[in-house]
């Protein structure tokens, strides 16, 4: 006789005692402590709290100032616009990715836009974001002269403001502290000219950015004043500011254009606004076949960047990371707390660290 088949249900055992909280709940007349919840469920005491917290995350309940809990009526998923600064850029895809991944673990919706470097594109993104009717907007475009544009169409429609890296008025700022990224840099530079070159240096660069304005500008003052500090010998007039716009073909053209009218055999330390631009400078030497002249650091840490530095033969010989990846959780955690009514700071800075080819090297063995 054949044995009778059995049937799977294939259930999620965490989600059907979720929902047995959540049925409890509603059966409720008011707010229950978890102590009550955990009693007449049977789910472990850590399962419930667990529970009642992401449900409270989510906004299915809410916690009284006594720590009860209680259901609320048709919650709503928040809404977000995250702006990118171009997909064009390796940083900025990093950002991107980040914000997508923490959207998706934290139950936000996420409408993305992408500003593809272009000013006018950024005003149309921002006003797309308000006929969406989104909650909040996450920013990250880098032209100064537009942010009050931008920042305007979102406190007309009532839309609180996230701006990445650049600030922008009435916007709460996220980001690296520019000057110290770039102070970073220049000791790590200037390390470097008093090891290989004896202090000895005939030019410093610094590769700006000047559409994103003075605050992003600040790390080529950052890197100056540290290379100043350490190598007090060198003039002034050997301190020299390019443009290259944070963008890598605009960078090799105004390194290339610097070598033209200078004679080889110099040494040459460059500090380079954003990990692109490194590797315009590094393009133009190389072009030049005058590589062996420079010292590069960027910013960002960039993967091919990182290559770079593994190579071991390279003159691009550290950069500094912005933790692309920890973007993500903490502007999704700024942009929540905002829209509960919580205090959070104007200026959130990320943690930046140094990379060079042999802290890189320890770190991957």
């Amino acid at each position: 006789m054949a044995k009778p088949k059995i049937k799977r249900l294939y259930l999620i055992p965490i989600l059907s005692k979720a929902l047995d909280v959540l049925e409890l709940l509603e059966k409720q007349n008011g707010p229950i402590a978890l102590e009550e919840v955990y009693q007449q469920t049977s789910i472990s005491k850590t399962s419930v709290y667990r529970i009642l917290k992401t449900l409270v995350h989510r906004g299915y309940v809410a916690q009284t100032q006594t720590g009860e809990y209680r259901l609320v009526s048709r919650p709503r998923r928040l809404r977000f616009g995250f702006a990118a600064q171009s997909a064009e850029m390796p940083f900025s895809v990093a950002v991107a990715t980040s914000v997508a991944a923490a959207a998706a673990a934290a139950g936000v919706e996420l409408i993305q836009l992408d500003n593809r470097y272009d000013p006018d594109i950024a005003v149309h993104n921002a006003e797309e974001f308000v006929r969406q009717r989104v909650d909040l907007v996450l920013e990250f475009q880098v032209e100064e002269h537009v942010a009050p544009h931008v920042a305007h169409i979102f406190k007309k429609a009532e839309i609180p403001l996230v701006a990445i890296d650049v600030p922008h008025p009435n916007a709460t700022y996220f980001g690296v502290d520019n000057f110290e990224v770039g102070y970073e840099a220049g000791m790590v530079l200037s390390q470097y000219a008093r090891n290989q070159w004896k202090g000895k240096v005939d030019w410093i660069l610094g590769i700006g950015f000047s559409e994103a304005g003075s605050f992003v500008q600040s790390r080529i003052t950052g890197a100056f004043e540290g290379i100043r500090e350490r190598l007090d010998q060198t003039p002034a007039e050997r301190f020299l500011r390019l443009e290259g716009r944070g963008m890598r073909q605009a960078s090799a053209l105004a390194v290339s254009e610097f070598l033209r009218n200078h004679r080889k055999g110099q040494r040459i330390l460059v500090a380079a606004s954003t990990d692109s631009s490194a590797l315009g400078v590094l393009d133009a030497a190389r072009q030049a076949g005058r590589e062996q002249e420079f010292a590069i650091v960027g910013q960002d840490c960039i993967p091919e960047v990182l290559d770079e530095m593994r190579s071991g033969k390279s003159a691009i010989i550290g950069s500094i990371s912005h933790g692309a990846e920890s973007y993500g959780p903490r502007l999704i955690q700024i942009g929540i707390a905002l829209l509960r009514g919580h205090i959070v700071p104007p200026y959130n800075y990320v943690r930046h660290h140094v990379v060079t080819p042999d802290s890189l090297a320890e770190s991957e063995a």
